[in-house]
């Protein structure tokens, strides 16, 4: 498997994937390309189990969406699912027989966090991971599945403080939330994955298919729900202030490695504007 913007590795029945997309990981029509052919790839060979994502940047697992590119990421994704979608095509991963654990360190915000809450499982490097919705700092909210995963997982009340506030929050408190199954110290996490990992891949397919099938059941909400998410995030993001306040936070530096770093503060000062 080649692919522009994932590293692959094999070890067995696990892959290892690492995120490449330089400067900083923006989600954008190639990296969902990679994605899509990714799952395509793996689905077919029954040998293959489990998929860990990890990032080769060490401060962005996946920063968020790139928002100059909206339609040709969507166009993408529809060529797994059917539907110009991001969330679709996260929740197919989701209900995919191949297990999927995301190894995070760095910055996991929007569409990233939403990444790793498709995933079957989440660890967190206790120094360094930082996870945040910025939606509604941009005036549109949360369309690639987070809404669904992060009331289910934190309650109502905690999901609106995280969604509403646009603000960063670490691996101590994600893992407090409910964000993350469990958050360990960096020089330990990499182990604990692959351990993990290979223990599940070598149970029986059937039986590790089974229960995904039946917490999935339980537990993941129903395509329409992500479906009716999507259209409110494409329709929101196209809104005059919306896209007011997408230029303004180009202006201020949006988009680019240093500035979001502290995106939090940068969406802060957009509101004193």
């Amino acid at each position: 498997m080649i692919f522009e913007t994932l590293n692959i590795s094999r070890e067995g029945a696990v892959l290892l994937v690492d995120i490449m997309a330089p400067p900083m990981n923006l989600l954008g029509p190639e990296m969902v390309r990679d994605l899509v052919s990714l799952i395509q790839q793996s689905e077919a060979d029954n040998a293959i189990k489990v998929l860990v994502f990890r990032s080769a940047d060490p401060d962005y697992f996946i920063s968020h969406v790139d928002v100059t590119r909206i339609k040709e990421y969507r166009q993408e994704a529809a060529k797994l699912v059917g539907e110009a979608s991001i969330g679709l095509l996260f929740r197919y991963l989701s209900a995919s027989r191949l297990v999927s654990i995301a190894q995070i360190e760095g910055r996991a915000r929007g569409a990233g966090s939403e990444f790793v809450l498709a995933c079957d499982m989440r660890f967190a490097a206790r120094e360094s991971a930082i996870f945040g919705h910025p939606e509604a700092g941009t005036g549109a909210s949360p369309g690639a599945g987070g809404i669904q995963h992060l009331a289910r997982l934190m309650g109502r009340g905690r999901a609106l403080e995280v969604m509403l506030s646009a603000q960063d929050y670490d691996a101590e408190l994600a893992e407090r939330y409910g964000w993350v199954n469990r958050t360990l110290p960096a020089k330990d996490l990499g182990d604990f994955v692959q351990s993990l990992a290979h223990r599940i891949a070598k149970f029986p397919a059937a039986g590790v298919a089974a229960v995904k099938d039946r917490v999935n059941a339980i537990t993941l909400a129903p395509v329409e729900d992500f479906r009716r998410d999507s259209d409110l995030f494409g329709e929101g993001a196209s809104k005059p202030e919306a896209q007011k306040r997408f230029q303004a936070a180009l202006r201020h530096g949006f988009q680019t490695r240093d500035a979001e770093m502290d995106l939090a503060g940068l969406l802060g000062r957009l509101a004193d504007d």
